[in-house]
């Protein structure tokens, strides 16, 4: 049984590991500052000069223009990233990196990048074939399954940069699409890791083969985060300041008050709202329908079809582990109501499941919506780590529906994400993940643990501080299941090294301990990288007097910060929830 003291969660480190960590923190600081100042020459001396030497092509001025040399530029351009080094080395072997331009060698990057981890994908299957433990073979088929994924979001990333003749700059929702294409990338070969790591404790042949895969992924995870710097940093700061890449948001029509994000579609929006849409595919478990079993529904889906496929789900219980895989694009699934019609499995950590593999309805491919369904895994507290959900679908909407489990109830593994109404009960780090995601209206209740275990309610894995991810919490209500809830209850703790997490304008109840948030590693302060914050919350429990004292916590934040946590500007709501037709809130 795991006391308070000696509970390890979900890829958690032991102790060496953890003052590897601190160690690697420390030094990462020291880039982040690095980086900040060298910014400044990056920007006059690679983008300025290709500002000037474009414009002079454009003009008649026959006046000077200074421009770096393509070694200059590049080394100008990689000195943002983590891994300056292997950026120039790895860009200017290619043939075509004698260029200027940072959005053609941010390009090169991601050919890079590309190469890389396509040789990765065979890895994973090679070592299978060296062991025969069962959960070893069950954590790298889900490294199978996410080095997939990871590649596919870097071609959706390298064909987002062919842009015609007429449209030659990016404009910044196509550099949101980037960031967040890259983010979930980086996400996925980390998931790969965090499922070899959870063996750790149990697998001793893991320790060897997690340095192998770790190893082998050195290169592919470096390309990975200059990539995503050079976007973020060099790109990001040109699309700010219009420089060469123009600004070309859509209009949003926020000034409506919608329950949904402006990006959610006029069709889908009318889908959420419509009391029966028209279903493509109907399942019942009576026969009534065109399916009795919701992976007969999902297998009829079309790939990657940019149309709409509507599934209704009558009501009843329906005992079954869905996948929805990243070419099934485009799917709504509704119900008859949170409490009538539900999804159940019961695969867990303990009976030999990675933590990946236990939910009861996984999706990946882009623009899911669910509506008005229950999604729960019956494990209970002693399987541990037993996943209701997850979600790595880019754009995904979650309306009226309810998330119940104990351990890891929901995966918000990646990608942008918004919730609406919804039900989510859990015990530890019950709401988990990487993705860019938030809450609105949420009911976020807490149960009772086995003895002697703690709550906490979530653990972000934000892993690169250039991801745009992170757990935004607004206008939620935060109270326990049962009114008899004993065990101490925080609102979460930091999983990696530049976790980000917002709780803000949420009511909390007297439940919740005093400090608010607890340490991953026990009596061990989490590094100043980390971002969790408060912001007008209400309710007994929203007294910040108390709270933790860590270098990265900050008890309340100015009107513009909480800002960059609201729909419209943290998942870009803007942009894509109108077509989903589901009610939200874009701004404070």
């Amino acid at each position: 049984m795991d006391s308070i003291n000696s509970f390890k969660g979900y890829g958690k480190v032991d102790e060496p590991d953890q003052a590897a960590f601190r160690r690697k923190t420390r030094k990462r600081l020291i880039i982040l500052v690095v980086s900040s100042v060298v910014l400044v020459a990056v920007i006059i001396g690679a983008v300025v000069g290709v500002v000037v030497h474009k414009g002079k092509n454009n003009s008649s001025s026959d006046g000077p223009a200074t421009e770096l040399s393509p070694s200059a530029s590049l080394k100008a351009v990689c000195s943002v990233t983590h891994y300056p080094d292997s950026c120039y080395s790895s860009i200017s072997s290619i043939d075509a990196s004698n260029v200027t331009d940072p959005e053609l060698l941010f390009k090169l990057s991601l050919r890079v990048a590309i190469g890389e981890l396509s040789k990765l994908l065979e890895y994973p299957s090679k070592l299978k074939e060296k062991t025969n433990d069962k959960q070893v073979k069950e954590a790298l088929t889900v490294c199978e399954v996410v080095f997939d994924d990871a590649l596919d979001w870097l071609n959706e990333s390298y064909s987002a940069m062919e842009v015609g003749k007429e449209d030659k700059l990016l404009s910044s929702s196509k550099m949101d699409d980037l960031r967040t294409w890259l983010s979930a990338s980086i996400t996925d070969q980390e998931a790969c890791l965090d499922a070899l790591q959870e063996l750790n404790s149990t697998h001793y042949e893991n320790s060897t083969l997690l340095k192998d895969i770790q190893s082998a992924m050195k290169n592919s995870t470096e390309f990975l985060s200059n990539s995503l710097a050079i976007g973020t940093k060099i790109l990001g700061l040109l699309n700010k300041f219009n420089m060469p890449i123009h600004r070309r948001r859509l209009l949003s029509d926020s000034g409506i008050n919608s329950d949904f994000p402006s990006w959610v579609r006029a069709g889908d929006r009318r889908l959420l709202q419509e009391t029966n849409p028209v279903p493509d595919a109907t399942v019942a478990q009576d026969g009534s329908g065109d399916y009795r079993t919701i992976k007969e529904a999902v297998a009829a889906v079309p790939k990657k079809s940019p149309k709409r496929f509507v599934i209704y789900v009558k009501k009843g219980k329906y005992i079954e582990n869905v996948v929805l895989d990243k070419s099934k694009w485009n799917v709504m699934m509704y119900g008859d109501g949170k409490t009538e019609t539900i999804v159940s499995g019961e695969l867990n950590f303990v009976d030999g499941t990675p933590t990946f593999a236990t939910a009861t309805v996984a999706v990946a491919g882009r623009g899911f919506i669910a509506r008005d369904m229950q999604f729960i895994n019956t494990a209970g507290p002693e399987k541990h780590q037993a996943v209701a959900f997850r979600s790595g679908s880019d754009r995904s909407v979650f309306y009226r529906c309810t998330f119940d489990a104990y351990q890891d109830t929901l995966y918000a593994h990646s990608n942008r994400q918004f919730y609406r109404d919804c039900d989510i009960t859990g015990t530890i780090d019950f709401i988990f993940g990487n993705a860019a995601v938030v809450f609105q209206n949420c009911n976020i209740m807490p149960r009772q643990p086995m003895p002697n275990q703690f709550n906490t309610i979530t653990a972000q894995g934000k892993k690169d501080p250039n991801q745009n991810t992170g757990i935004s919490i607004q206008k939620c209500t935060f109270s326990p299941l049962r009114p008899d809830l004993t065990a101490l209850t925080y609102l979460g703790r930091p999983w990696k090294e530049f976790s980000t997490t917002v709780i803000m304008q949420s009511t909390i109840g007297s439940f919740l301990n005093p400090l608010g948030w607890k340490e991953w590693v026990s009596n061990v302060d989490p590094p100043s990288t980390i971002f969790y914050a408060e912001y007008q919350n209400t309710g007994p429990g929203s007294n910040t007097t108390g709270r933790v004292k860590w270098g990265g916590y900050r008890p309340t934040l100015t009107e513009d910060d909480a800002s960059k946590f609201t729909v419209a500007t943290f998942i870009q709501g803007s942009e894509w929830l109108p077509a989903a037709s589901v009610q939200y809130q874009e701004t404070l």
